[in-house]
């Protein structure tokens, strides 16, 4: 199996693995899938520390996590870390909208963690924008 496929399959599995995440946070939450619009504009984004830098990246980017939350039309946003890789960050994100998720983007907290990337990130953040789908299908009970 080539490298390019078994990190597709990777990329698959994750992104599945974070719609169960994504379960228990809306059962906790009292949050309903069929609450996320229609439209709804989904990221997942990969970034990989530089050698050395993986706690400086990790330091770096955890405060993003309760202000992005924060953010008008933010839906979702989970930071994970690779067990097996540290300092290899993904997000899964969910916007109202594109123009959400360009908003957020301009956001000085964003631009702030952006501009750290140079000295910290290994070739920058890898966007996948991402369609959700299913999320007014009724559940089975």
């Amino acid at each position: 199996m080539s490298v390019r496929l078994r990190k597709r399959l990777l990329l698959a599995a994750f992104v599945a693995a974070a719609s169960v995440v994504v379960v228990i946070a809306q059962a906790a939450s009292s949050a309903r899938y069929d609450q996320i619009p229609n439209g709804a504009y989904a990221v997942v984004a990969d970034i990989r520390a530089k050698p050395g830098k993986a706690d400086e990246l990790r330091k770096a980017t955890l405060p993003l996590v309760a202000r992005v939350r924060n953010e008008p039309n933010n839906l979702v946003y989970f930071l994970h870390e690779d067990r097996e890789e540290p300092g290899h960050f993904i997000f899964y994100e969910i916007f109202a909208s594109l123009a959400d998720f360009d908003a957020h983007n301009a956001t000085p907290h964003v631009k702030a963690w952006f501009a750290t990337l140079p000295e910290l990130a290994n070739g920058g953040v890898k966007v996948m924008r991402m369609e959700v789908l299913g999320n007014r299908t009724a559940r089975v009970r």
